[in-house]
């Protein structure tokens, strides 16, 4: 038997572990970076960000939840291309983007310079980042908080809250037990010549669980081509009203207030989606 079927056999047989990690990087894939872009960048797809429309209701709030001056720093966690961070840009923040993504970070630099827009952009990840008391504003959104292990979201908080100046906010966002609710367990296998997860001939087997005691679910996606088998992994954390809080006030934020959506809609706790806006 072959060691790629060894592999298979032993991912059929076992449901993953709660964050049991992907077997390669995900993000800087060059033929996943490629069609992420691409989505980031689809004004109607909700892929890879969520769809312009939404994005700019929320760049609107949440520029209003602060006064903004020439000197306001805002920090962007998982800033993708950049298309929040132009729109702070152009609000007036003075903005720092950090992602993983060497593809996005390349385009965003390459717009914002195009645009003739003065934004810091590294190509990072953002567990490793370093500022204090540095942000008058930091976001880490589309649900990227539940994506992490539980470890990995102390850190980012407790960073989070060390890079932000006196009286700064974080805002995030996280999904809610309706998004539990509407996924759906599942087996799918699909051939491919070539497509989003390889540019080679592949099979893909998508397996989707629900894990109720931890409020997690996993889509997971084994890759096989001719030579090797990967596994993508992605995660999502589940929140109540009381798990999100309990997290935040964990990391030594002050007070936090709540909505259904980073658009700072009225907090009703019938949405998929949960945001926080959370003060140092």
């Amino acid at each position: 038997m072959s060691n790629t079927n060894k592999k298979l056999i032993n991912y059929i047989k076992n449901k993953p572990d709660v964050y049991e990690k992907s077997t390669s990087a995900f993000w800087n894939d060059e033929n996943i970076s490629k069609y992420m872009l691409k989505e980031h960048l689809n004004p109607k797809s909700e892929g890879a960000t969520r769809n312009h429309e939404f994005i700019k209701k929320s760049a609107d709030w949440i520029s209003g939840l602060l006064s903004v001056t020439k000197n306001k720093k805002l920090l962007d966690l998982g800033c993708g291309p950049g298309i929040y961070d132009e729109l702070f840009c152009k609000k007036g923040f003075n903005v720092t983007g950090v992602d993983f993504s060497k593809r996005s970070i390349e385009y965003a630099k390459k717009h914002a310079k195009e645009k003739g827009m003065d934004i810091e952009y590294h190509y990072q990840n953002y567990l490793d980042i370093d500022y204090e008391a540095e942000f008058d504003i930091a976001i880490l959104i589309y649900c990227d908080l539940g994506v992490l292990h539980p470890k990995d979201r102390a850190v980012i908080l407790n960073k989070t809250r060390k890079a932000l100046k006196k009286d700064g906010i974080l805002i995030l966002d996280g999904f809610t037990k309706k998004f539990i609710d509407d996924f759906e367990e599942k087996e799918i296998i699909e051939y491919n010549k070539k497509g989003f997860w390889s540019e080679k001939e592949h099979v893909c087997i998508q397996r989707n669980y629900i894990y109720k005691e931890t409020l997690n679910t996993l889509e997971q996606y084994l890759i096989l081509t001719e030579e090797n088998i990967e596994c993508y992994n992605i995660w999502n954390q589940v929140y109540t009203k009381d798990s999100i809080v309990s997290e935040i006030k964990n990391a030594g934020f002050r007070y936090i207030d709540l909505y259904d959506d980073v658009t700072g809609k009225s907090y009703s706790g019938t949405s998929e989606t949960i945001c926080a806006v959370a003060g140092k």
